[in-house]
């Protein structure tokens, strides 16, 4: 299939039709972008929903070998199984939900999309839906990871300045520990340092490294994750050229000072690194996917059923998020020359 625009491609999934991922969607329009853009989802759904909150657009089904037309977003029809109203989730769209995020896949797999960017979907409301077909959905990034069969995937969160990753994601606390092993620590470390190379395009990352225990364990005062896990890692992989600082204690690592001397940090849990960064970025941060075969990008927050439909959902995550997958799109064409 032959395209008409030699622009990279970026597809960007709905989300969940109940939310405010629609109207986000149909808000693309605002800005000439430097990539051309597909949103997955139900035009009519997407062309209803822009109406109600006021927003001025025309929209053209999409066709890979047809040129863009200035100023119409383009959509690549996938109907809703049942019709949806703001606020209201139905289970019954489960799998139009899917449907998006496994055609995207499909298209960045075959070469026919750069990059993807998702809307926010929510979780408990397909799993509802898929009743006992299937295993449990919980979240992108693990149906990203099985989808592509990506034995291990990094989450790193973009803005303010910060790009945090995490070896942990989706964990109680208390299981915390037992899964910062000498191979988590690693196998993360090494796909952190690919993507950053890879994506970022950046030659030499430094990555600051967290510790797990207050004060990075004090010594072994507090905890001996540091003594007997992390630091044996991070001097085997100083020995082959990385660039690691740590494990640093992590009230004081997110400091202009310390944070000066990285590209990157590396905490160990999901509330370690991401209260911070949040913090820093609300409403404009973007949620990363590293170690996929593909690029894929994401807001940083959920399907806010209580704004959907109102007009009032501020889209400036959605728009970083195409942003970051652009540029991490042009990043992966330079490293593959």
């Amino acid at each position: 299939m032959t395209r008409a625009d030699a622009r990279p491609l970026i597809a960007v999934t709905a989300g969940e039709p109940a939310g405010v991922g629609p109207e986000l969607c149909a808000r693309l329009i605002e800005r000439a972008w430097p990539a051309r853009l597909v949103v997955l989802g139900d035009i009519e759904l997407i062309r209803a929903r822009a109406a109600r909150c006021g927003i001025a657009l025309e929209v053209q089904s999409y066709r890979a070998e047809a040129p863009a037309t200035p100023g119409v977003l383009e959509v690549l029809h996938l109907p809703l199984a049942t019709a949806s109203r703001a606020g209201q989730p139905d289970p019954a769209n489960a799998r139009h939900v899917l449907g998006l995020l496994d055609r995207a896949i499909d298209g960045c797999t075959s070469g026919e999309f750069a990059a993807m960017v998702t809307a926010p979907v929510h979780k408990g409301v397909i799993c509802d839906g898929l009743g006992g077909d299937g295993m449990p959905f919980t979240g992108h990034t693990e149906y990203l990871a099985a989808r592509t069969r990506t034995p291990r995937v990094v989450m790193m969160l973009v803005g303010g300045g910060l790009r945090v990753a995490l070896v942990t994601t989706h964990l109680p606390l208390a299981a915390v520990p037992a899964a910062i092993t000498p191979a988590a620590v690693e196998e993360t470390l090494r796909i952190l340092h690919r993507d950053l190379v890879r994506r970022f395009g950046l030659v030499a990352p430094r990555i600051l490294v967290a510790g797990l225990n207050p004060h990075a364990g004090e010594g072994g005062h507090m905890g001996r994750e540091e003594i007997e896990v992390i630091i044996p890692v991070l001097e085997r992989l100083r020995c082959e050229g990385m660039q690691l600082l740590g494990p640093l204690p992590a009230d004081t690592l997110f400091v202009p000072h310390t944070l000066a001397q990285g590209d990157a940090v590396l905490t160990m849990y999901h509330d370690q690194g991401l209260p911070v960064l949040k913090h820093a970025s609300f409403g404009g941060g973007v949620n990363v996917t590293l170690g996929l075969p593909i690029i894929r990008t994401s807001v940083d927050h959920g399907t806010a059923l209580d704004l959907a439909g109102s007009g009032r959902a501020d889209a400036g995550s959605l728009f970083a998020a195409v942003e970051l997958a652009i540029a991490m799109a042009d990043a992966d064409a330079r490293a593959r020359r």
